[in-house]
């Protein structure tokens, strides 16, 4: 699945955030054209903004992306966006995996990386990277703690699920900034793998300028 309904309004842009230019197509062509070509993925369901639907299936067709079966209208929110998504993945299939079109640059390496423990028992399994900087909680523009950063991860996308896990996770109707708090709210079991730092996540013009440079 490929969330790509973001308003991506710290950009700056006339268009969703799927929509602004990477390179010579739009944002959302770059991982739709990865994910389209990984041999860990048989079908894609992306969750495009309201009104932008038919702009995605034109984009899937221009890059012949054929594993992208659906697209569906995102929600409000990005957990209404990815229940939106899993309600058009067929009952019968084992794995789940969620990807943000803001991260364009997802590897085969990564794919593998969040895939290969699926059958281990865990309920996800999400990439991520030691965070080196120092963390404070902040209240009021005063520092309340600092926080040892030895167990903290900074957590990307792909994520993945055993569909069960998931589904079930979503039904709760909660709401986080990502589909492993869902999980992890349930009392799911989610495994952290080795993320990549060019997997950044598109939120200003500063950070689409630099995931350009690294096409």
């Amino acid at each position: 699945m490929l969330v790509a309904a973001g308003r991506g309004e710290r950009l700056g842009a006339d268009q969703p955030k799927a929509f602004v230019r990477l390179g010579e197509l739009p944002m959302l062509a770059e991982p739709m054209r990865r994910l389209d070509a990984s041999e860990w993925i048989d079908a894609i369901v992306v969750a495009a903004p309201p009104d932008w639907e038919e702009p995605a299936i034109l984009l899937a067709e221009e890059i012949g992306a054929d594993k992208v079966r659906q697209v569906v209208t995102g929600g409000e929110t990005r957990a209404e966006s990815v229940r939106r998504a899993v309600g058009e993945i067929p009952e019968d299939a084992l794995v789940i995996l969620v990807h943000d079109a803001a991260r364009p640059l997802v590897t085969e390496e990564v794919l593998e990386r969040v895939l290969a423990p699926i059958g281990e028992g865990w309920d996800g399994i999400v990439p991520g990277l030691r965070i080196a900087d120092t963390v404070k909680r902040v209240r009021d523009d005063a520092v309340v703690e600092t926080i040892s950063r030895d167990e903290l991860v900074a957590v990307q996308t792909p994520q993945a699920f055993p569909a069960a896990s998931l589904r079930e996770a979503l039904a709760a109707d909660g709401d986080t900034s990502d589909c492993a708090g869902l999980v992890e709210a349930r009392g799911g079991r989610v495994k952290v793998v080795r993320g990549d730092p060019r997997l950044l996540k598109v939120t200003d013009r500063a950070d689409l300028e630099l995931v350009s440079s690294w096409l």
